[in-house]
Formats: structure tokens, sequence, C-alpha cells
């Protein structure tokens, strides 16, 4: 009997620990968005030799402007899906030369017209 009793408690130990795990596709949990979201259209507004307030009007602020590379933006964004635990990461880094545009790299897709600079003479 006493046998008998030991292993009905280690079952339902088993039973109520496994428990959590059964009911976890019935929990609710948030999506976390984290950085800057930028869309294309935004990516496609940049040209080449813009000024670095003209692309923080376009884009917002960076999320990391690097200390040692005074002249290199990072922008960031990262998607975890509650749902699916999924992470989607996009990133644009734009470097400067004497406070323009020089390059722009990452997971998005520049206009045919980023080489062309905006005219910056007024007619």
């Amino acid at each position: 009997m006493k046998q008998c009793k030991i292993w009905l408690a280690a079952a339902l130990t088993a039973a109520t620990l496994s428990g959590c795990s059964v009911f976890d596709k019935l929990v609710y949990k948030i999506d976390i968005p984290q950085g800057n979201f930028i869309e294309q259209t935004q990516v496609e507004k940049l040209r080449i030799e813009m000024s670095r307030e003209q692309v923080e009007f376009i884009l917002g602020r960076p999320v990391l402007r690097d200390s040692f590379a005074d002249d290199t933006w990072y922008y960031v964004y990262q998607f975890k899906s509650g749902r699916s635990g999924e992470i989607t990461r996009k990133e644009l880094i734009i470097k400067f030369d004497q406070n323009r545009v020089a390059s722009v790299t990452g997971d998005y897709t520049l206009s045919e017209q980023f080489d062309t600079p905006l005219s910056t003479s007024a007619p």
C-alpha cells in the first residue's frame, strides 16, 4: 500500500509539472518590436550626399551611433512574434563622409536615383 502511494505521488507530480507545457499554446504572448521600424518607401527617399539632418528627418534617429566611428549610423529593427517565436531582423547602415551620405548598406533596396544627389541650388 505504501509503495502504491509513492507511485501515485510520483505520477501526480509528473502530471503537474508537465501540465505547464500542455497549456502553453493557450497563453497569449505579445509581439515584441524593438528598434527603428523603417519602411521601404523611406529608404527610397535617401540620396547620396544628403546631410545628416536630412537623413534624420527621413528615417528618424538611429538606434546606434558608433562612438569609435562617428561617421556610421546603424538603424536596427528586430521583431519577435509572440505566437510563433519567430524573430525577424533588419538593419540599415549609413556611412557619412564630411557630414554627407557616402554609402548605404543593409537589408533594404536603394532606389535607382540613389546615386543622383539632390539639387542644392535654388532655381
